[in-house]
């Protein structure tokens, strides 16, 4: 990969990241909607398929569940309003998890400790509320938390990038460092029931209907504005735009999608005199950091210097990138994210135990890489992380509502990691990458 001085670029197989300069999106192809379909068919061609085939794969599973439930229980429980709202929420926190590992898995890194440590952080956080103890007050304990997955992140990204420890065994050191640390402020098989009404929402708790409509009006508004700006810094640049007709088009996707989810939603999907209706209130949540982090990494020179990196870090060096800083950060920004999945957890199951966070990490990767996201760097979007998260969280739901054993389910979702795995290798390999790290 060829570079000029002070222009890092992106590895050629990632259509996704931006230039280093302007500020805008640069798509590779401008043109009408006819230019861009042929662009993107041409893309997948060459290999670069991004979440085609995790979203392939979502319709599948939701078709194949939704048969099933109705053959094998003789009535349907997977397609219903209660079960999808319960699938966002069991996603949440899976969800959370997958965008905070695409930080560091972009840059070809891995961070084995994220799970626990949200389980330290949550931890100091359940000591810091408890009623008969400190009884501190539950937003300043929840910054301390965050605070903590700071410090972590911080920690991990001086080993990583400053000492040059692979991050592979600095993260599995303190995946079983911070075990020992959970179990010293919890104590062995203990269990922190957590009595905080707002904090328990976070999960448990649904919006007026009046506000998911809102919601998505704002959404609209957002990316219509987002849009425009992007074509205002394109026109002044003197750069090609694309057709407009394509940002109706995303409006119009948005609207009708967005507008079903929400008139899904609003009924009552209650079973007893109770009602309960709504879009859950961790569905705002996780979209607003979803839109913040897609907009650090393509909008952001750290998100473009990210992607560089991960594409080819001798290459962003020498074209005056800070690869030691910015992997720092990533890590940094990796803990922080997988702290806020351990809120979402926590608040769905309302309590904190020694054990809490030590097997999500791997699903964690696991939904990354089935959303898209390349195990070797430079190529991948939080959005593909969240899809793939939805596709191992819908294997979860959908053999869970069958009644199958736990078994079934960590055969089925490891070996679509593995088919994921062998597709982002070959495709790849198809479009002209190496499988060797460089």
């Amino acid at each position: 990969m060829t570079t000029t001085p002070g222009t890092p670029h992106p590895s050629p197989t990632d259509t996704t990241s931006l230039p280093a300069e302007g500020g805008f999106i640069g798509s590779g192809q401008e043109g009408g909607i006819l230019d861009q379909v042929r662009a993107y068919i041409q893309r997948v061609r060459h290999g670069d398929m991004g979440a085609l085939p995790a979203i392939g794969g979502l319709f599948v599973l939701v078709i194949l569940f939704t048969i099933l439930s109705e053959a094998m229980l003789g009535q349907q429980y997977f397609l219903t309003e209660r079960n999808f709202a319960n699938l966002l929420t069991q996603a949440a926190s899976l969800v959370m998890l997958a965008m905070a590992l695409v930080f560091v898995i972009l840059l070809g890194e891995i961070d084995l400790s994220a799970g626990v440590t949200s389980g330290v952080a949550l931890s100091a956080f359940v000591v810091l509320t408890k009623p008969d103890g400190i009884n501190m007050n539950w937003i300043l304990a929840l910054v301390i938390a965050l605070a903590v997955g700071l410090v972590i992140g911080a920690f991990i990204g001086f080993f990583v990038a400053r000492v040059g420890i692979p991050s592979f065994v600095v993260t599995l050191g303190l995946f079983i460092g911070l075990q020992g640390v959970t179990l010293i402020l919890l104590g062995a098989g203990g269990v922190f029931r957590i009595q905080i009404p707002e904090f328990l929402a976070i999960q448990n708790a649904n919006l007026p209907i009046w506000a998911g409509w809102t919601m998505l009006a704002v959404i609209l508004l957002i990316s219509f504005a987002t849009s425009m700006w992007d074509r205002y810094l394109r026109n002044r640049a003197g750069v090609p735009n694309r057709t407009f007709a394509l940002v109706i088009a995303k409006l119009a996707v948005i609207a009708v999608i967005g507008g079903f989810v929400i008139a899904v939603l609003s009924d009552n999907r209650s079973s007893s005199i109770k009602v309960i209706e709504g879009v859950p209130i961790v569905v705002p949540i996780v979209l607003a950091i979803l839109w913040i982090g897609t907009f650090v990494l393509d909008r952001t020179k750290f998100g473009r210097y990210i992607y560089a990196i991960g594409g080819n870090a001798e290459a962003a060096r020498r074209s005056g990138i800070k690869v030691i800083t910015i992997r720092w950060l990533a890590f940094v920004v990796c803990s922080l994210l997988a702290v806020v999945a351990g809120v979402f957890s926590a608040s769905k199951v309302g309590s904190v135990n020694a054990g809490f966070g030590t097997d999500t990490v791997l699903s964690g990767v696991a939904a990354a890489v089935v959303g898209g996201v390349s195990l070797f760097g430079g190529r991948g979007r939080l959005i593909h992380a969240a899809i793939g998260a939805l596709v191992i969280a819908v294997i979860a739901n959908g053999l869970g509502l069958l009644n199958l054993p736990a078994g079934v389910n960590y055969i089925v979702t490891g070996s679509v990691l593995v088919l994921a795995a062998t597709v982002d290798a070959v495709s790849r390999v198809r479009a002209g990458g190496s499988l060797m790290r460089t």
